[in-house]
């Protein structure tokens, strides 16, 4: 069986897959409207006296980042003033909960580009990553081929998507599938997160800086490339940032800084969001995960089912993994572990090393420890004197995450059904570990073959 892995799955540790099937194939963010979500965010309690307005928005092909920043330069407030539990991806059609420190006529007239926004009163409430319990999704993927290239109909499509679902469930349990963490933690075109996340965790500000700036990726614009080339070969100038486009607003402000401020690369590293700064932290520690669930398949280790050593967490009502509880997994307890994961109440959990959390014990720990040694991270303290917020302590996130309101199958089809012309859509909703189950791990469960319009199925 013939797969092939692509340089940005091998770079963010998607690689591997969960079950022998060929998969779908076929692309997925085609067009904008093919990657649809809708934020599942914890109760907001409105009050007509609040000083905060709430709305919920829907961007079309805006990151978010860079959506706060336009939308505050518009409002004539603070970025800072607005508050949001998470970032989404870019090349899509995305709906979420802001908080907004400005006047509710004003946020209701705000005028961008492929923005919509509903307002929906005012509060006192604040809003963070604390208060995201998941993501609802609306995928289409197009282009559906067989292991030859061959076109697949909708009904094979649908039919290898069950047969996956089954394969799943028979090695998994109802409605599981692995936990990978997804592109768009990374940089869905240019996987640069992590890259700078290891040199953010080193200390070394300049090479940082320099990799954001700088790292060229497979899929940008043809403007961002060509800023980027200028920066490996000319440097920081005031020609080359000139030569920004309009949309970089970050790089415009970190190359700015530098050429005013040479030597203050921690200062120019500051010019990013500070959810962006620890994101990428968070990357890296993203990449050890992933190797490390791929790791444990390739040995053959179970991912829901408990072993002697495993560290094992308590799943809340919400379906997440609760940050408190983790335990080590022992001979003497590890059949009535093994029940209460089988019930859901406990779940098998991977690292996301730090400063506190180590690896598990026994063959798991020496599969975790053998991918953080391979990945040259061994000994890291994960503490950034520079900026102490963006140190972590570390934790551990489930190895696999459910499914609500699952894909399109041929005995479970959703309200919309797709078009039979060249896609097929599902509806998904994902939460599970200590980071919400990202929007790709949906596809996850889909190994591809290598066809001529090849798509990641973890991506």
């Amino acid at each position: 069986m013939d797969r092939t892995t692509s340089d940005h799955a091998e770079a963010i540790g998607l690689v591997g897959f969960a079950t022998g099937l060929q998969g779908i194939g076929g692309l997925v963010k085609t067009r904008v409207e093919d990657f649809r979500v809708e934020e599942q965010a914890t109760k907001l309690n409105l009050d007509q006296k609040g000083r905060f307005t709430a709305a919920r928005i829907t961007l079309r092909n805006w990151e978010t980042n860079r959506f706060i920043t336009r939308m505050a330069a518009a409002l004539g407030i603070p970025k800072e003033r607005v508050f949001f539990a998470g970032t989404k991806d870019k090349r899509a059609v995305t709906r979420q909960l802001f908080i907004i420190d400005a006047p509710a006529n004003k946020v209701a007239g705000l005028d961008l580009a492929d923005v919509d926004v509903e307002v929906l009163g005012r509060t006192h409430q604040k809003i963070g990553f604390g208060n995201h319990r998941g993501n609802r999704f609306t995928i289409t993927v197009r282009g559906c081929a067989h292991q030859d290239g061959t076109p697949m109909t909708e009904t094979e499509a649908l039919a290898e998507v069950e047969a996956i679902r089954t394969s799943l469930e028979a090695s998994l349990g109802p409605e599981r599938f692995p936990n990978w963490i997804g592109p768009q933690r990374f940089g869905s075109g240019r996987p640069v997160t992590p890259v700078v996340g290891r040199h953010v965790i080193a200390g070394d500000f300049q090479a940082a800086v320099m990799a954001y700036l700088s790292m060229p990726g497979a899929d940008e614009a043809e403007d961002a490339a060509t800023f980027r080339q200028r920066i490996r070969d000319e440097g920081v100038t005031e020609e080359v940032i000139a030569a920004c486009p309009d949309w970089m607003d970050f790089e415009r402000r970190m190359a700015s800084h530098l050429l005013e401020r040479p030597d203050d690369h921690v200062g120019a590293f500051r010019k990013l969001p500070n959810n962006l700064q620890l994101m990428t932290v968070h990357a890296l520690q993203s990449v050890v995960f992933n190797r490390a669930l791929h790791a444990r398949i390739e040995a053959g280790l179970p991912l829901s089912e408990p072993v002697e050593g495993d560290l094992v967490g308590i799943v809340d009502e919400r379906g997440q993994l609760e940050s408190k509880g983790i335990v080590e997994v022992e001979a003497r307890t590890a059949s009535r572990i093994a029940r209460n994961c089988r019930l859901g109440r406990l779940t098998v959990t991977g690292p996301l090393p730090g400063q506190d959390i180590g690896v598990a014990g026994g063959t798991p720990g020496s599969i975790e420890q053998g991918v953080i040694d391979a990945m040259d991270l061994n000994g890291v303290e994960w503490r950034v004197e520079a900026i102490p917020r963006l140190s972590t302590k570390g934790a551990r996130r489930a190895l696999v995450t459910g499914l609500r309101n699952s894909p399109a199958s041929p005995s479970r089809r959703p309200a919309t059904a797709p078009s039979t012309d060249d896609g097929v859509k599902g509806h998904a909703k994902g939460t599970g570990g200590i980071l919400t189950a990202p929007a790709s791990s949906f596809d996850s469960r889909s190994p591809v073959a290598p066809t001529p319009q090849p798509c990641s199925g973890n991506s």
